[in-house]
């Protein structure tokens, strides 16, 4: 059972991440635009395509039907009979394809009257014979012409012309076909669709890449503007600096009218945090003399109250001030120079224990204030320095995971008596302290957690290689 429950939290996580990229495409404006012209842009082709190829068979259809009837015609006129009822003539329809054997062009001339003997054919009919259907099937028209479907010779498919013409006074009848292979014209139309859809492919696709540019250019300058944005949110600018198009300049004015506006605010609440902790400054440090002075057990008990105010107050002072440049500004703080020099002073300080240093090659650079990073280190490595036995360890490094180095950690290692695990999450609590044989309010590691958690990072209590406690900070940096 409990193997079954950890595993649904898992398939949670990655049916999550297989759509995350399907809803960030669905909320694209430039994916909508391009997706929606291009499948305009399809629908309209296959349109095109359809009416052009159905005109096309339209008019081959018409010329071929007005190619037989020509030729019809011409057989008529060129076929006679004699006086003894014998077919005569000597058709010549100047297509050499009623020539060619098999070539699914044909005509025959055939009796339909008593007295009206004789068959006609041409010579690529090879003196063979095609049936033809009756007239209760097909009958004629009022011009006494008619025509149908039939399979050829080779198995092609052959359109009939038909009809039926007096020959002379004594009512003489023939019927006279002409024969077209429809399959050529099939043929035909196939190659002019496919040719028409090739050209119409590469219109569309060309179509498309051009119209997907032209919306990729006109979205260029939100891009700037979030990019601009950024800038600002990282420090780098104050700003929205640039040209917009028409569009877009009145949302760059509104930004920069409220970026302006919240420096206002931040100054003012950054002014106002100031004015409370020098008004709380003065009572406090009157209560820690009246304690110190009083002496005994209540001076003791009144300074060691006003000491753990005063903690509380910095503390709460410190987080106002963090949660009003949240989401504003960010402050950027080179780590290495601040933690080389925090670790001499501790060093100077702790002279028995061995404290060293590891900095990454490339500079990195923490989104807030120094004033934060160093409260964070300097209670983790006073920490680590009143528990080490005789060596602590900090490490400065890019964060694993981290996306385009947007995260960085710092180590803080020491050879102490460390924190089992079922006690790390308890030495985070505020006021709690594990061992009460050494001096401290319990504040310190609760403090860094707090102001860590202001800035979206995360603190870790691991077991340490060097066989005490190993803090793990991960906080986000700067380009």
């Amino acid at each position: 059972m409990n193997r079954r429950r950890k595993a649904e939290p898992l398939a949670t996580i990655k049916r999550t991440k297989t759509r995350a990229p399907l809803r960030f495409w669905l909320r694209s404006l430039t994916f909508r635009v391009v997706a929606f012209s291009s499948i305009w842009a399809v629908l309209t082709l296959v349109v095109i395509f359809t009416l052009i190829t159905t005109l096309y068979r339209q008019a081959s259809e018409r010329g071929f039907d007005s190619l037989l009837s020509a030729h019809l015609f011409n057989l008529i006129g060129s076929v006679g009979i004699s006086d003894k009822g014998v077919l005569i003539g000597a058709p010549d329809l100047g297509d050499l394809r009623f020539s060619e054997p098999f070539s699914g062009w044909y005509w025959s001339v055939e009796p339909a009257s008593e007295g009206v003997s004789g068959h006609l054919r041409s010579s690529s009919m090879m003196a063979q014979t095609l049936p033809s259907p009756s007239i209760s099937e097909v009958p004629f028209n009022s011009s006494f012409q008619r025509s149908y479907s039939t399979k050829g010779l080779k198995g092609e498919e052959l359109q009939v012309f038909e009809s039926e013409f007096v020959l002379d006074a004594k009512n003489h009848i023939a019927r006279f076909r002409v024969m077209g292979n429809k399959s050529e014209l099939e043929e035909e139309i196939r190659s002019f669709q496919g040719r028409l859809l090739t050209y119409l492919s590469l219109f569309g696709a060309g179509m498309i890449a051009i119209n997907a540019i032209a919306i990729l250019l006109g979205l260029q300058p939100l891009r700037r503007v979030r990019a601009a944005l950024a800038m600002v949110r990282e420090g780098t600018a104050q700003r929205l600096d640039g040209h917009f198009p028409a569009e877009i300049e009145p949302l760059a004015n509104e930004t920069n009218a409220l970026i302006e506006n919240n420096k206002r605010i931040v100054e003012r609440s950054r002014t106002q945090v100031g004015n409370l902790a020098h008004s709380l400054k003065t009572p406090l440090a009157v209560l820690l003399n009246e304690g110190r002075a009083l002496g005994g057990q209540k001076g003791q008990l009144i300074t060691d109250q006003a000491a753990s105010m005063q903690k509380q107050v910095e503390h709460y002072l410190q987080r106002a001030r963090i949660a009003a440049q949240r989401d504003s500004v960010v402050y950027r703080t080179p780590v290495a120079p601040l933690a080389e020099r925090m670790v001499r002073v501790m060093q100077k300080l702790n002279p028995k224990v061995a404290l060293s240093l590891s900095l990454p090659a490339e500079a990195i650079i923490f989104a807030g204030e120094r004033e934060d990073l160093e409260e964070v280190m300097g209670n983790l490595l006073e920490n680590a320095m009143k528990w080490a036995r005789g060596v602590a360890k900090v490490t400065v490094k890019p964060a694993a995971g981290g996306e385009s180095g947007e995260l960085f950690e710092i180590l803080i290692e020491d050879d102490g008596p460390g924190i089992p695990e079922d006690k790390a999450r308890e030495a985070l609590q505020r006021g709690k302290r594990l061992d009460e044989t050494k001096p401290g309010t319990g504040l310190g590691l609760a403090i860094v957690a707090d102001l860590i958690k202001e800035y979206a990072g995360t603190l870790a209590l691991e077991r340490s290689s060097l066989g005490g406690l190993k803090a793990i900070v991960r906080l986000r940096s700067v380009q």
